[in-house]
């Protein structure tokens, strides 16, 4: 039988067979659909549709950002490549402060975006350049209407977009929906990006440009930080859940925080606890919270967490640390010191080795698909942009740590990971499920509802999208969509859980895109996030 697709949804599931495209705007998604219409394959699509992000949704992603995508060849390979850009030599914790990793030219990393994408397409690839980033320079020079949630996320960052950037986006003030907003440097960086390659970007005029902007306000990088950029292909991590097989990205993203949550998940029967249930939720927070303990204590280690994290051993000794009963506090998103009296503590993977063993989404006629989470950090990222260059650069710095005991805390040239997690779920080698979101250190628990949504209730992607989402913070706080039955949170504040309710379909919890592939009949199915501006098309 085919795909049950049970769950609740409020837009229509958009299917198709030729090709689908699902991303964080519908102009974006037009613009990968745009290249497969046209004969070109996933890639092409996914690099038009990043570009395009970069225009229509330039608070979230872009060229001034990084990111880390999934490709699966229909031969059957998956790689992962990650650009995620690199830490300026000259960055200290200590020159910073609360304020200036996270404004201004002092919170930025050199960005890996034009690196990612021009490899991917000329690795992948079928078109030009010129073809693939033609809608953006379009929507760039034409300009393109401000939708009601694009205004939403303007609003929010009013006070933190800085100089030339707000000749651009806030000129008098936070624009309302319906404005239209060209951006013409955007569109002259972008031909000569076309014109140059990554060359331009990095060792030529672009890049001289942007540097000296960023030097004139202060900021860290160099044109030698801009020519050490590189983009790095590697092998997926791989895992399972309920039989079936789990390709995600590898370290030195922490997508191992999913994994290892899922992992411990399995000793239990979600479907049988229902979904959304005072049970379930309970069972997947506290499992949640185990796997942020280990996240925090690995992240910004040169090397990868000990193979024994994914071992099912250590998934046992893990799950028995779960009370039914009783909610457990928690550090938090990032290295806290001293920890809440009663936190959860990392574990000991090492013990259980034994040798054991804007997100978007595209697929193409073929089978190929690819999987992106990308980022320029917050909105608007450093609130900064490079001169005239029209590029929004990030605030990557600002997701490491100032405290000097932590074990992510900034060096100049460290390691430079994230949550960034798409992940891709295969069934007998075939691929069934390819997925993501954004939202910070919430990616990783966002990612692991929704694919549980799909696996252990068996709904459909625009439902698993959809469905009500919860988020545990720090000690015993569990922010929850208020969509969620009021008697189950109040069965949860019983347990412990400083219930924080929040918007039934809230920006907070993520924005999630996704492309199911029906088992039997091989038909896609899109489902994006109406918590944002998310559309999927296909043909």
């Amino acid at each position: 039988m085919v795909w049950s697709n049970d769950g609740e949804t409020h837009r229509s599931t958009v299917m198709g067979r030729r090709g689908m495209v699902a991303a964080a705007h519908p102009l974006a998604s037009l613009a990968g659909l745009r290249m497969l219409m046209a004969g070109g394959n996933a890639i092409d699509a996914a690099v038009a549709t990043m570009a395009a992000l970069n225009v229509v949704e330039p608070y979230m992603s872009g060229l001034g950002g990084g990111g880390v995508m999934l490709l699966h060849l229909a031969q059957g390979e998956t790689v992962m490549l990650d650009y995620g850009g690199q830490i300026p030599a000259a960055a200290d914790a200590s020159l910073l402060d609360a304020t200036s990793v996270d404004v201004g030219a002092k919170s930025l990393t050199a960005p890996g975006s034009p690196a990612g994408w021009l490899a991917a397409l000329e690795r992948y690839g079928t078109k030009s350049p010129a073809e693939v980033f033609a809608p953006a320079i379009e929507y760039a020079e034409q300009g393109v209407p401000l939708t009601v949630k694009n205004a939403m996320f303007y609003q929010s960052a009013n006070e933190r977009v800085h100089g030339v950037a707000r000749e651009t986006f806030f000129s008098p003030g936070a624009p309302p929906a319906a404005t239209i907003i060209a951006q013409p440097k955007l569109a002259a960086t972008y031909r000569a990006l076309v014109q140059g390659g990554a060359e331009a970007f990095y060792h030529g005029e672009i890049g001289k440009r942007l540097v000296e902007a960023v030097q004139q306000a202060g900021g860290f990088l160099t044109e030698q930080d801009l020519a050490n950029v590189s983009v790095r292909w590697a092998e997926p991590s791989i895992s399972t859940y309920r039989g079936y097989e789990l390709r995600t990205t590898s370290w030195p993203m922490t997508s191992y925080e999913t994994q290892v949550a899922l992992n411990i998940l399995e000793g239990f029967d979600l479907a049988q606890l229902g979904h959304n249930s005072v049970a379930s939720i309970h069972t997947m927070i506290e499992a949640m919270k185990l796997a942020i303990a280990d996240r925090i204590v690995y992240a910004g280690h040169a090397e990868a967490p000990p193979a024994g994290l994914f071992s099912a051993d250590y998934a046992v000794a893990r799950r028995a640390l779960i009370d039914p009963e009783h909610a457990r506090p928690i550090e938090g998103d990032r290295y806290t010191r001293p920890r809440p009296q009663g936190a959860i503590l990392p574990g000991n993977p090492a013990d259980f080795t034994r040798e054991c063993t804007t997100h978007l989404d595209v697929i193409d006629r073929a089978g190929n698909a690819v999987s992106i989470t990308q980022s320029i950090g917050a909105v608007f990222g450093s609130g900064f942009m490079a001169g005239d260059t029209g590029i929004m650069l990030n605030n990557f710095l600002f997701f490491l740590d100032l405290d000097p005991a932590s074990p992510n805390v900034i060096r100049g040239n460290g390691q430079l990971l994230g949550p960034l997690t798409p992940v891709m779920l295969f069934q007998d080698g075939r691929l069934f499920l390819s997925i993501g979101t954004p939202g910070g250190f919430g990616i990783t628990q966002t990612t692991l509802q929704m694919i549980s949504n799909v696996v252990d209730h068996g709904f459909g992607v625009q439902a698993a999208i959809e469905a009500p989402r919860f988020k545990t913070i720090a000690n015993t706080q569990l922010v929850i969509e208020d969509r969620v039955p009021h008697t189950v949170l109040d069965e949860l504040r019983l347990l412990g859980h400083e219930v924080i309710p929040i918007d039934g379909y809230s920006a907070a919890v993520g924005g999630g895109q996704g492309i199911l592939i029906d088992p039997e009949t091989g038909a896609y199915s899109g489902g994006a996030d109406p918590r944002r501006d998310g559309y999927a098309l296909g043909y």
